[in-house]
């Protein structure tokens, strides 16, 4: 019993780490085309509804279903700094008291008299800086268009390497006016754009902090 769970668990853990563990994001999934009724042929004349052909039309994508080549151009650059620097002094003297005209003293020195100095200063610096960088390509299908004529578009591609996957999803809002003669579009010019890149598999595993090592680094560490 033992050998069969052992050999179990190794099946199972060889399945979690082999290639086209990635399963499709219903959320970008594909959409096809709309299915219409045939229109029923008019015999009697040249030109029949249904079988006409725009002789001066691009091949833009504009229906559900159609395919747009995304060209992804994304670069981005932040930095910021912060410095604060604070200081404050106070002093305060109490001087000798006197009674009935004369100070008090204990054996010829003044008493209850005294001085009291503070000062604090606190200095603070921080910097960050990050980059990002992404190009390629990824070919997203129309999901639904607009009554303004805008199109919703969204697709995955996923490609299974020897030891893993990586995958690329993509989502947002095309204008028709953007789209290039051939039928491509930047990702700078999608609106509400959502751009995912990531991998699964060994690759990715070696690439990941355990658990653990994951709470010495978080917040949650009292130290």
């Amino acid at each position: 019993m033992k050998t069969v769970a052992v050999l179990a668990l190794g099946v199972v853990l060889a399945g979690c780490s082999s290639p086209g563990s990635v399963k499709p994001d219903p959320n970008f999934t594909t959409a096809y085309p709309v299915v219409t009724k045939p229109i029923p042929n008019s015999n009697g004349a040249i030109y029949q509804d249904g079988y006409n052909m725009s002789l001066f039309e691009d091949s833009k994508a504009r229906h559900i279903g159609d395919i747009i080549l995304v060209t992804l151009v994304e670069n981005t650059n932040a930095s910021k700094s912060a410095s604060t620097t604070t200081s404050k002094e106070s002093s305060m003297e109490l001087g000798a008291p006197t009674l009935f005209g004369g100070g008090v003293t204990h054996n010829g020195v003044p008493i209850l008299s005294g001085s009291v100095e503070a000062a604090k200063n606190f200095d603070g610096a921080g910097d960050s800086k990050q980059s990002n960088s992404l190009s390629g390509t990824i070919a997203v299908t129309v999901s639904e268009v607009l009554p303004n004529g805008y199109l919703v578009v969204r697709g995955e591609k996923v490609i299974s390497l020897n030891q893993g996957d990586e995958y690329v999803r993509f989502s947002g809002i095309i204008r028709p006016q953007d789209i290039s003669a051939r039928n491509t579009v930047l990702s700078s010019q999608v609106a509400n754009a959502q751009i995912i890149y990531g991998g699964e598999g060994v690759i990715a595993s070696a690439n990941s902090m355990g658990w653990l090592e994951r709470f010495f680094q978080s917040s949650w560490w009292p130290f």
